[in-house]
């Protein structure tokens, strides 16, 4: 695939797999980010105290899902290309996602620009949608680039 061929993919959509939020992943996020809130880890205490009906999944953990599902759908670089995550400009967690539910992930290439020689950002419109639920957990405006070497 070439630069231009990549380019000439603004405006598609592309969909992941589906991926499990379960119990034991969101365990494992809370203990490597030291982030053990109630909402997340305590099942019973949850069930009792919020309106959840269950532990929910960390928003962080929810977004940092977002290079695996684009793994499972979006399209190859160009040959050679590193990739990089740059940034977001704009990430709103909408919605809890509920423990033993599955997310997937859209992605709308909504442009590739050059932002210096050898260096292309892409912009993806990003929305997670939780399995049964109407309400996208995610919505976002990410920013990768790959740098193709001189």
């Amino acid at each position: 695939m070439t630069v231009q061929d990549y380019r000439s993919l603004a405006g598609q959509t592309f969909v992941s797999d589906w991926f499990e939020m379960n119990q034991d992943r969101v365990n494992q996020f809370a203990d490597l980010t030291v982030d053990h809130n109630f909402i997340h880890v305590d099942v019973e205490r949850t069930k009792a105290e919020t309106p959840f009906g269950g532990t929910i999944a960390h928003g962080y953990f929810t977004l940092s899902m977002l290079s695996h599902l684009g793994e499972t759908c979006l399209p190859p670089m160009p040959p050679n290309a590193i990739p990089m995550n740059y940034g977001f400009e704009k990430v709103r967690f909408s919605a809890p996602v509920p423990v033993g539910k599955r997310i997937r992930a859209h992605f709308k290439l909504s442009k590739v620009e050059e932002r210096k020689p050898g260096q292309w950002l892409s912009h993806w419109d990003v929305t997670v949608e939780v399995e049964g639920q109407e309400q996208p957990a995610i919505r976002a405006h990410w920013l990768t680039l790959f740098i193709l070497p001189g």
